[in-house]
């Protein structure tokens, strides 16, 4: 009985300091996103952009036309849409960029955009890249992308949608089930290259 009742207490300690850490550790998250753009105007091989917003791209292509980069990569396209049409939406004279950008359209995940652009960065043989993303997206596709490119130097190139209401995002909704969502979503991808690590580790 007595070992029962040690067992309980035992799990609920246990349980207890999981979901106070799991909620320090989101704390730690909100607090810790991005607030500005570091290395603006440092130049790498290539930026990579990842859809799921129109300033992600008009970011991308200023940059690009800044000259901060050689090539830019759209990750995550929907299938059927070229360059030209693109460039026409962001208003751009395709005729300016056309040469220089590229899109990606087998992603549809932020693990799969990290190896889309993996595959794409190798076979061009760059070495940096500046990575375009918001800054609520940036540390899960930062973790990706240097888990699927760690020889490769990354710059991080945060973009701040106006709908997310990163300061006091707690007063607000939708920006904070948002940032709850990626934090979860941050934490499986962690989970997610832990297991991948141990299972190369027993198998090699």
């Amino acid at each position: 009985m007595r070992k029962r009742y040690i067992l309980l207490k035992l799990g609920s300690f246990i349980t207890v300091a999981a979901l106070l850490s799991w909620v320090l550790g989101f704390f730690w998250f909100a607090a810790n996103l991005p607030e500005d753009v570091l290395n603006e105007t440092e130049v790498t091989d290539v930026i990579v952009v990842l859809t799921g917003g129109s300033d992600r791209i008009n970011t991308g292509l200023d940059l690009l036309e800044q000259g901060t980069a050689k090539k830019l990569f759209i990750s995550g396209v929907y299938k059927g849409v070229e360059v030209q049409e693109l460039l026409r939406l962001s208003q751009r004279a395709p005729k300016n960029l056309e040469c220089c950008v590229k899109l990606g359209y087998q992603a549809d995940d932020t693990r799969g955009n990290a190896l889309e652009s993996q595959n794409w960065i190798e076979q061009e043989g760059y070495s940096s890249l500046r990575l375009v993303t918001a800054a609520y997206h940036m540390p899960r596709s930062l973790l990706e992308f240097k888990n699927a490119m760690p020889d490769i130097k990354i710059l991080p190139h945060s973009v701040f949608p106006q709908h997310v209401k990163q300061k006091d995002w707690w007063l607000w909704p939708g920006s904070m089930t948002l940032i709850l969502s990626e934090y979860v979503k941050f934490l499986m991808a962690h989970v997610r290259i832990w297991l991948e690590d141990i299972q190369a580790i027993l198998i090699g």
